[in-house]
């Protein structure tokens, strides 16, 4: 467990959030908080604060379209992460992409492995980086392992896009962005990308902007 001394400042940082009341505000790229490992969840936060912090990152990801939100991107430098998709998207799309809907759910701690060689890339944005999305190559296939809201481990293979999201947030707790794996001449605005890239699969844009898939 971690000590009350080391522990108190991020609890102070969570009451100091949850005081001001609403959505928590998003940190975005260029903030030094994404850009370091996150402590690991050892009871930092007490059960009651812990449930309030997790229900404030639920409507801060609900709030802002999301379909996940790390706690770093709060600001919270901690290894917890929650995820929801409803997958409201045309079936087409759903279908290419592999994205069935996810309820919500708390990982502390988590971390993954792909299963297998298979690689799936799909144009991908983040709440850190608003207006902006980029093609990212990632595994179509993840062992996550992390423990959920109870202290009880969890093990389970991802597929599709859930395994997108599940990459995307733990990446967050390891100080990485999306921006990081992504295909740099795929980098589109929201609205070039509406106006022109809107295709369930990025092969249009991969032929016209000049890069490779996998």
């Amino acid at each position: 467990m971690a000590s009350p001394h080391a522990s108190a400042p991020l609890a102070e940082r969570v009451e100091e959030l949850l005081a001001a009341g609403g959505p928590l505000p998003i940190v975005t790229a260029g903030h030094p908080v994404l850009r370091h490992g996150a402590e690991p969840f050892d009871g930092q936060l007490e059960p009651p604060l812990l449930a309030r912090f997790v229900e404030a990152l639920r409507d801060t990801m609900r709030a802002a379209s999301g379909v996940g939100l790390a706690a770093p991107q709060v600001g919270v430098p901690l290894r917890i992460a929650v995820i929801e998709d409803a997958a409201a998207a045309p079936e087409e799309v759903r279908a290419a992409r592999g994205r069935t809907p996810q309820p919500f759910r708390l990982l502390v701690n988590p971390s993954y492995a792909p299963t297998g060689d298979a690689r799936a890339a799909f144009y991908e944005g983040c709440l850190s980086v608003p207006g902006w999305q980029a093609v990212v190559a990632r595994h179509a296939q993840v062992r996550l392992t992390a423990r959920d809201e109870g202290g009880r481990a969890v093990d389970e293979v991802f597929t599709g896009w859930p395994a997108r999201i599940v990459q995307h947030e733990t990446d967050h707790l390891d100080g990485t962005l999306y921006l990081d794996r992504a295909e740099l001449r795929s980098f589109s605005s929201n609205e070039t990308l509406a106006a022109r890239w809107a295709q369930p699969t990025p092969s249009e844009a991969a032929r016209d902007l000049g890069f490779e898939l996998p």
